[in-house]
């Protein structure tokens, strides 16, 4: 045999086991594949929780006071010279304060939101929100300075006065 013979032998040899190395070692045909979670990687994994840690106990817990929704009612504030208590649901009290604002020379609303039933208003150089607010008597207007507390210049005080005779009369 000559050396190329033997060479080229040897070669096909290499190619062959190389080939039949790739193929079965690579292929899934010829692997026993693990089945279940548990084959798959830690992270991916789903959390297993025992029975008995589900769900908490509650026997001994405190009951938990009703939510505060826009259905109830907070309890009416005190009355003051910058706020009053009107009877009527707080849409149709919001959309009278509306109209009397409107009505007020010299008054400028800057904007107004019915879903947090306040007018954000200018007078005489004061600027104040004019706030209605369902409460357990009816609906709270009142007027709340820039740091929502209640607001206590002679402008808003004369405001609320004007809205007073118009909404709460009625």
């Amino acid at each position: 045999m000559s050396q190329t013979s033997r060479l080229a032998r040897a070669s096909a040899a290499v190619l062959l086991a190389f080939t039949a190395v790739a193929l079965l070692g690579g292929c899934s045909w010829f692997r026993k594949g693990a089945k279940g979670d548990y084959a798959l990687s830690p992270e991916v994994r789903p959390l297993e929780v025992p029975p008995d840690l589900n769900l908490p106990d509650t026997s001994g817990a405190m009951a938990l006071p009703p939510a505060a929704g826009a259905q109830q009612a907070a309890a009416a504030p005190a009355a003051s010279a910058t706020a009053f208590t009107a009877p009527g649901s707080r849409d149709e009290v919001f959309g009278r304060v509306g109209t009397v604002l409107e009505g007020i020379d010299g008054l400028v609303i800057a904007s107004r939101s019915q879903l947090l039933g306040t007018y954000d208003v200018t007078y005489q150089g004061t600027n104040f929100l004019v706030r209605v607010a369902a409460v357990e008597g009816g609906v709270y207007v009142g007027a709340v300075d820039p740091r929502g507390v209640a607001a206590t210049g002679e402008a808003p005080k004369q405001v609320i006065a004007t809205v007073r005779s118009a909404v709460a009369g009625r």
